[in-house]
């Protein structure tokens, strides 16, 4: 066969024949641009061929990248670091205050998302850290905790992740406050999250008024010794609740495990309560506490939709922590924000935090309040993402919808676009409607940045003044400056090209 010119040669008298003459079928026609493109060819009988190419992030260094890619520990690492943390498990072991599971003192606060100072703070991190100051009795008005924290003397912060810990909100945790301990009986490792205070002016949200207060001091009065008798018979009676295995159900029923809890919570409440009950009727409970308490407990929990995602942030973070210091793994292992900041964690960069400025989530409001009013994004609370719940799988939650703005197609178009950017898909937490399809799990900071395809977060929103509490809540993305970073510590950790 010729493979000359499309043209007839200068001694041939024929007409020349144009190009597509050389060529049996119709031709066809490869498109990486605008669809409107694309539609028009195929409107003349042209055969299109889509290709859903995208340039790389913003910022994104060229030789840092072929650098990472050339990187021949990448796809091993990347194996090994996935597997880790699809493996590991989350059981529930424990309720204890802050003091002992984290070592917590009095003058010492954790918070949510990278490290940050009371200058950079904002609203609602004020707001709590205020809140904190107060319940710990170490001051006894606003005024006066403000001034003891822009002093910057007398107390300790430093982010939760730091000690093993997640905060949803401003993620503010103090030595009296209680929380859950789960482990991980495949690694060893263990994760803490406080008890969840239900919705509106709390104090995660940067709210610190008398009600909240008084709140806490409850919660660590009576609904933590309560659930620790209950978590502890439960224990040692079956065994540890499996809160994996609650995930994974919950994603049957509705929830996504970040903005929806509402059947996680229900199956949670049905494995303590009877429990608790058991116990009042053996004489067993604390002292001072009775069944109107074990009453009050039941009401407050299973009145929360939200209370089980405090469990699902700490079984996220053991998954995540698993698939840690894994040399080459481009695996995110940590998305956290502090209201400032927005910041990740990679599995072969260590601790270090890559940072930007977090944004403002684009959601619906509660009544009274719109987007004058919101702080950027805040909480440790994306680190259900990270482990492929929440906005990763919203196509399990039509329903959330209702709450974060759009439509039940967002988020099956949400779930599936996060397909592009994650190495596997979950072996346990699957989506019904995606016929039984693993979520998208484990964040590849270059798929990320090679398809400019930003992680998906659905989120509360905090009021940008301290002591508003909520104002709504709805989607967002990271800064794209968070991942192009990552990619050139990759690369400045990555062997020289051979």
């Amino acid at each position: 066969m010729s493979h000359g010119p499309p043209y007839a040669d200068e001694d041939d008298d024929r007409p020349p024949r144009p190009l597509h003459g050389l060529i049996d079928a119709a031709p066809r026609v490869v498109t990486a641009g605008p669809e409107m493109f694309a539609a028009a060819l195929e409107q003349q009988g042209v055969q299109v061929d889509r290709v859903r190419w995208r340039p790389p992030l913003t910022g994104t260094d060229p030789a840092a990248l072929a650098r990472v890619v050339a990187d021949a520990r990448g796809d091993d690492a990347n194996a090994a670091a996935v597997a880790r943390a699809l493996a590991a498990g989350a059981e529930l072991v424990d309720v204890l205050p802050a003091r002992e599971a984290l070592g917590l003192t009095g003058g010492e606060f954790c918070h949510a998302g990278p490290p940050i100072g009371w200058e950079r703070a904002s609203g609602p991190m004020r707001g709590a850290l205020i809140g904190a100051v107060l319940f710990e009795g170490l001051a006894g008005d606003a005024e006066t905790a403000e001034r003891m924290l822009a002093g910057g003397s007398g107390y300790d912060l430093r982010p939760c992740h730091s000690l093993g810990a997640v905060g949803p909100m401003a993620g503010v945790v103090t030595a009296s406050m209680w929380g859950f301990v789960l482990r991980d009986p495949v690694h060893g490792g263990t994760a803490y999250c406080t008890l969840n205070e239900g919705l509106g002016k709390v104090l995660r949200y940067g709210a610190y008024g008398p009600e909240v207060i008084e709140r806490l001091r409850w919660m660590s009065r009576v609904l933590g010794p309560l659930l620790q008798l209950a978590v502890r018979r439960r224990r040692d009676r079956v065994g540890p609740v499996d809160i994996r295995a609650i995930v994974a159900q919950m994603l049957h029923m509705g929830d996504e495990g970040h903005n929806r809890n509402r059947a996680g919570t229900m199956m949670l409440v049905r494995e303590l309560v009877p429990e608790l009950l058991d116990a009042a009727g053996a004489g067993e409970l604390p002292a001072g506490l009775g069944l109107g308490d074990v009453a009050d407990v039941v009401r407050f929990a299973n009145g929360n939709d939200h209370f089980f995602l405090n469990l699902v942030m700490p079984a996220a973070k053991l998954a995540l922590d698993a698939g840690r210091d894994v040399p080459g793994s481009s695996l995110v292992v940590a998305m956290a924000r502090n209201g400032t900041d927005f910041g990740i964690q990679v599995s072969g960069t260590g601790d270090a935090w890559f940072t930007g400025p977090a944004r403002v989530p684009d959601g619906l409001y509660l009544g009274g309040y719109g987007p004058d009013d919101a702080n950027p994004d805040i909480g440790d609370s994306a680190i259900t993402e990270t482990a492929g719940l929440g906005g990763f799988a919203m196509a399990a939650a039509p329903a959330i919808v209702r709450f974060v703005g759009g439509s039940a197609d967002d988020a099956l178009r949400a779930t599936r676009s996060m397909y592009e950017i994650t190495l596997a898909e979950h072996p346990t937490y699957r989506v019904p409607v995606l016929g039984f399809r693993g979520t998208p799990t484990g964040i590849d900071v270059v798929a990320v940045v090679r398809t400019g395809v930003l992680p998906s977060i659905d989120t509360g929103i905090a009021g940008r003044d301290a002591g508003t509490g909520q104002v709504g809540a709805g989607l967002v993305h990271p800064p794209e400056q968070c991942f192009t970073a990552a990619l050139s510590a990759l690369a400045e950790a990555a062997p020289p090209f051979p």
